[in-house]
Formats: C-alpha cells, structure tokens, sequence
C-alpha cells in the first residue's frame, strides 16, 4: 500500500434512489428511537435501519452476478453516495480524521476512477454485480476501483455509532448453526482479517450455490462477487484492513481496529441485506 498519509486515493461503492443512498442499496427503513421519533445523524441525516424478522430459517441461493435489485442498474448510473453520518459519529472507535480522508479521498477516488475506466465500453451497461462475475477478463483499472468502489459502500453503511451487540432473528440463527455461536463466528471473522497479509478485506458473505454463510478474506480490493475469489458468494458483512482505514489511530495494531470494529456494526443493516437476498427458483 502507498504512503498512509497520502492521499492518492482509488474509490468505489453502490447508489440507491431514495432519501439516503445508501439506505436503498439495502432497502433499509428508519428506525424509531424509544419516543418514537426517528433518528437522524449529522451532518448528512439518514435513519438508521430496521432488519426484517424471519420465523423460520431459510437458506437463500443466489445466481452468481446478482447481488441486490438496487444494484442491477448499469454500472456508469451508479453514484457516489454521502456518508449516512458524520465523520466524528464513530469515535472512539474510528477517529474523524480517518473517516473523512477514507470516504472524502480515498473512496471517492475509486469510484471517479471506475467510472472513467469503464467510460465508453460495453462494461457502462452491465450492472456492477456481472462485471464483477467476469472481472479476470476485466482490465486491472476496473477490478481495483469497481470493487473498490463497491466494498466501501458496504464497508459504510454497515457500520453505525448506535451499532455493536450481536444479530437478531434469521441471521442469528444461521450464524449458530453454522458458526456454533455468535463468539465462535467472532473469532473466525476476526482470524480472517488479522491473517490478511497486506492489504485486502475481511467478509461475511452467502455461498452462491448451496446459500450456506462463510467467512473469507480477499486481497486488495477484490470482493467475493469476482470469479477470482477462491470462494464466490454475495457480501453482507464487510471489513476493510487496508491501513489506511486505521492507521492514523492504530498504527501498526491492526488488531485493536479489529475489536473495535465489533462496537459499531450496524446488525439490522447486515440481517436486512441478508434477508433480500433472492432465492433462487
């Protein structure tokens, strides 16, 4: 990775319609707070979401390039979204001068960077999720700023500074049966993204053919959409271990940013993405 101070960035992430972007990629509703009242963070406002309950568990199975109907629009429609809180919002866990370089420079460089590598050609209208599928046959410019454009998109919005504790419902139970348990599927999460060498991301995702959940890690700015990973799914939990996601706090202690991580993930944004995912017929 390049110099943590700098600021030579490479962006990418998703759009959605409606009042927050990025509430729509997952088609996430407000939530209410105790005097029901809906909540909004500054400086951009947006509801925190709400996870939709299943009374049973049911394996989703998706197709390998689809990854959510607000993604299915053309790859050079998509936009940049605002960041659904303020850059101080997750302190103490993550500082404001790290959240405001990351999405203001770095994320924002991949996107400006994917749309212009896709410009013209025939990737401008396939949507994100089947470039992704064929991206070995794709130019480095658009693997590297497409995906990651579109990790920092999860990578925000899952994360909330009203999140931590542990998932509800049908997410919940599969992670238990599958995991053994919520701590168990901590510290398999966590062995990931600590033993990423380099650069790269840390993901939960669901297996695109038997719609089980596995925990993989990627190099660089790959995703489990590509056709390069070892194992294909679609993401539904994000964490990114490149340095400059933590470095001007942590430094060199990855591990203390990996902890942390866990105080401010948006569960009912994970276990709503969980829930849309389609099953296949």
């Amino acid at each position: 990775m390049k110099n943590k101070f700098s600021i030579t960035l490479l962006v990418a992430a998703a759009v959605f319609c409606s009042t927050s972007v990025f509430a729509q990629a997952v088609k996430v509703k407000p939530v209410k707070s105790k005097s029901g009242s809906t909540e909004k963070v500054a400086p951009t406002p947006e509801s925190e979401s709400k996870a939709s309950k299943g009374s049973a568990v049911k394996i989703p199975v998706v197709s390998s390039d689809e990854v959510t109907d607000a993604w299915s629009a053309p790859a050079i429609d998509l936009k940049f979204a605002p960041l659904p809180y303020g850059y101080d919002a997750l302190e103490p866990v993550i500082d404001k001068l790290t959240v405001e370089i990351h999405y203001d420079r770095h994320h924002r460089a991949y996107y400006n960077n994917f749309i212009k590598a896709i410009g013209e050609t025939k990737m401008a209208s396939m949507p994100i999720g089947k470039i992704f599928s064929n991206i070995k046959e794709m130019p480095d410019a658009v693997r590297n700023n497409g995906g990651g454009y579109y990790n920092h998109v999860l990578y925000w919005e899952n994360l909330s500074p009203k999140g931590g504790g542990e998932p509800t419902g049908m997410l919940a139970e599969m992670i238990k049966k599958q995991f053994g348990g919520f701590n168990e599927f901590v510290q398999k999460f966590n062995d990931a993204a600590k033993s990423r060498f380099g650069s790269g991301w840390a993901w939960l995702s669901v297996d695109n053919t038997t719609g089980e959940l596995f925990i993989s890690s990627t190099p660089n700015q790959d995703n489990p959409l590509m056709n390069s990973a070892d194992r294909m799914g679609t993401p539904i939990l994000a964490l990114d271990v490149w340095e400059h996601a933590y470095y001007l706090k942590y430094q060199n202690k990855r591990t203390d940013y990996i902890d942390g991580f866990w105080k401010i993930v948006n569960w009912p944004v994970v276990e709503q993405r969980y829930s849309q995912i389609k099953i296949a017929k």
